[in-house]
């Protein structure tokens, strides 16, 4: 017995020393990670980043380009990046894009543009258009782009095509498979799982809730679809055909043509592109850095002379622009993602967090106009009306508001939209989708196979409703009234806003998608321009003269300000990977298709479970 006990006891010894042990190492190598970061931060300055005279800026953009980014703690990113385990999903704001790109112009230590585009990822073509207005600004001021690339995705070709120069590797890979919107249907799943599914909606082309009661896409889905996804493509094609000085018919849509160019080219891909005048030359890696060295000079180890984009950015950040502290603004609030009830972080409006935005707006004295800058495909219907009543308020306080319509503005983001004094959307923005759904899923059928059953009295016919019971008819006839009513609010609001009948909005309503261009002839938005062309509307319906832009956005923590500095400065040294692997298997892609869809359903939140959302606003 007195061995036994000893045994435990020595168990139990070593038990404690170890995790003793573990307690110690961890609380040291935090406290070397901060005093490393801190170190670092206290000796880093604008020097360690040297813009050579004559150096080339390389636009590497990584990621996916955004109007907002996620809110992510800035520790998690240095930790990930420090183990050298990059955001899976990277993000890089438009606004910088255009920042680096307008600054560089007149810089005169840069002397061209390289635009090495392989880990850009999902932008849009309205965001793109953004990006290409600026690049055609900086070719005006005299200086060269180039376009390097291995390969080239169909988004990361539209801004190569705007360079002066498209160089490809001779065995590099660039197909334009056009715009198209394929999604997972589930209404069979749901059945084997005995799931059942109540939808309430009105419009004829309220498709959202398509993948859960259906297999395939309506026939009216796939006309609306059809429509605005061939306005984009136009778009696409009108663009890049006058920047490469060829005609639209060169886009090899019949598949037989493009076999018979590809047999002509022997195979290669690259060969084709260069054939079809979609690419200026073939090169190698050694070839792209020998001419580019030729071009620029080299930096003295074995590359051409340049500056990287996230760089740049940090020079041109370190230069504070001093504003005038008495100077009327407008105020810039940025609407990005899908609507949700209560506080959201960015990335996510939140009904709360984003009205307690435009209530800042309202309550700064100095604030005399605001662009609201919408790319939300929508969400809860009752957060986008907190969110409109504050437009309202802001309005009636004497302060216009111009609506600015980025990729997205369908649904609940037109909802927010419509009150605005003015309204400017891109030719390729995804707006209207005017109709209102409620969708929610019982599980009586797939809890009775398993022998669990849900019983009990109450004082009323609609006590204990809930997920467990079968939906009775006279409970899902109160939630379609609420619907129906929910749908002529929404028409209202745009016939009132937009010197309708309501007759008129129903007959471009019924949740139909809209692209910029043609939502422009129904009357659904004033004009066509970008963020800049709203500001410069906003400061003229205020009647203000000079005046600066001052971006309201949630206010980070004093931790999260301080980390953000210091770890920003620490990566600079420890420097960034130069590639991201984005490949992934086609099993990986479905599921993370699959995943994301379920995600985006469960997240919905509205209090009444009303919803105008544009599930078919994504292109692919």
């Amino acid at each position: 017995m007195k061995e036994n006990k000893s045994i435990v006891a020595r168990i139990a010894l070593g038990l404690f020393s170890l995790l003793n042990t573990s307690r110690k190492i961890i609380i040291n190598l935090v406290f070397f990670t901060v005093l490393i970061i801190f170190i670092i931060a206290i000796n880093s300055d604008e020097e360690n980043i040297d813009v050579k005279p004559g150096s080339a800026l390389v636009l590497n953009i990584r990621g996916d380009i955004v109007e907002q980014k996620h809110d992510i703690d800035p520790m998690d990113a240095f930790i990930s990046q420090a183990l050298e385990q990059p955001d899976t999903a990277p993000e890089v704001l438009l606004a910088d894009i255009l920042a680096v790109i307008k600054h560089a112009e007149t810089d005169d230590r840069i002397s061209m543009m390289v635009l090495d585009l392989k880990n850009m990822q999902g932008s849009g073509i309205t965001k793109l258009r953004d990006v290409a207005n600026a690049l055609t600004q900086f070719k005006n001021s005299g200086k060269k782009i180039i376009a390097i690339g291995e390969h080239y995705s169909q988004n990361q070709y539209y801004l190569a095509s705007y360079a002066d120069e498209v160089w490809l590797n001779p065995n590099g890979w660039m197909l334009l498979d056009g715009y198209g919107r394929y999604q997972l249907y589930f209404k069979s799943a749901l059945e084997k799982l005995s799931i059942s599914q109540h939808v309430f909606r009105v419009g004829t082309y309220k498709s959202a809730v398509e993948p859960y009661i259906r297999d395939n896409m309506s026939d009216a889905a796939k006309e609306a679809n059809q429509l605005w996804l061939t306005d984009l493509w136009q778009q696409y094609k009108t663009d890049v055909a006058q920047q490469r000085n060829f005609s639209i018919s060169n886009f090899d849509e019949d598949v037989d043509v493009l076999v018979k160019k590809l047999k002509a080219a022997k195979g290669s891909v690259a060969e084709y592109a260069l054939t079809n005048n979609w690419v200026d030359a073939l090169k190698t890696r050694e070839q792209i850095s020998n001419d580019l060295i030729n071009t620029v000079g080299s930096d003295g180890e074995k590359s051409f002379k340049n500056i990287a984009f996230n760089d740049y950015l940090t020079v041109i950040n370190s230069k504070i622009s001093l504003q005038s502290a008495n100077a009327d603004k407008v105020a810039i609030i940025v609407a990005k993602g899908t609507i949700l009830d209560g506080k959201q972080k960015p990335g996510n409006i939140g009904g709360t967090s984003t009205a307690a935005l435009l209530r800042e707006a309202r309550d700064n004295k100095d604030v005399k106009a605001v662009v609201l800058r919408v790319d939300s495909p929508g969400g809860s219907a009752y957060a986008s009306e907190i969110i409109r009543q504050e437009v309202e308020l802001l309005k009636a306080a004497g302060k216009p508001v111009v609506a600015s319509m980025g990729t997205y503005a369908a649904s609940g983001g037109y909802w927010i939209s419509a009150p605005a004094d003015k309204i400017y959307a891109s030719r390729t923005t995804i707006t209207g989708s005017i109709g209102i759904f409620g969708f929610f899923m019982t599980f009586e059928n797939t809890l009775s196979k398993m022998g669990i059953h849900t019983d009990g009295v109450g004082t009323t016919d609609i006590a204990g409703f809930g997920l467990t019971r079968e939906l009775t008819p006279g409970m899902a006839n109160i939630v379609q009234l609420n619907i129906e009513r929910g749908y002529r609010d929404f028409i209202e609001l745009v016939a009132n806003n937009r010197n309708m009948t309501t007759e008129e909005v129903d007959a471009i309503a019924q949740g139909r998608v809209w692209s910029g261009s043609k939502a422009l002839e129904l009357g659904l938005v004033d004009a066509l321009g970008n963020i800049d062309n709203a500001i410069e509307a906003a400061a003229e319906l205020a009647n203000l003269a000079n005046y600066d832009t001052l971006l309201i956005e949630k206010e980070k923590s004093p931790r999260a300000l301080f980390l953000q500095s210091l770890l920003g400065q620490a990566l600079i040294l420890f420097g960034q990977p130069s590639t991201i692997d984005y490949s992934e298997n086609s099993l990986t892609k479905i599921i993370s298709t699959l995943s994301l869809e379920l995600k985006q359903l469960a997240q919905l939140n509205d209090p009444q479970g009303i919803y105008s959302f544009c599930l078919a606003c994504e292109v692919e």
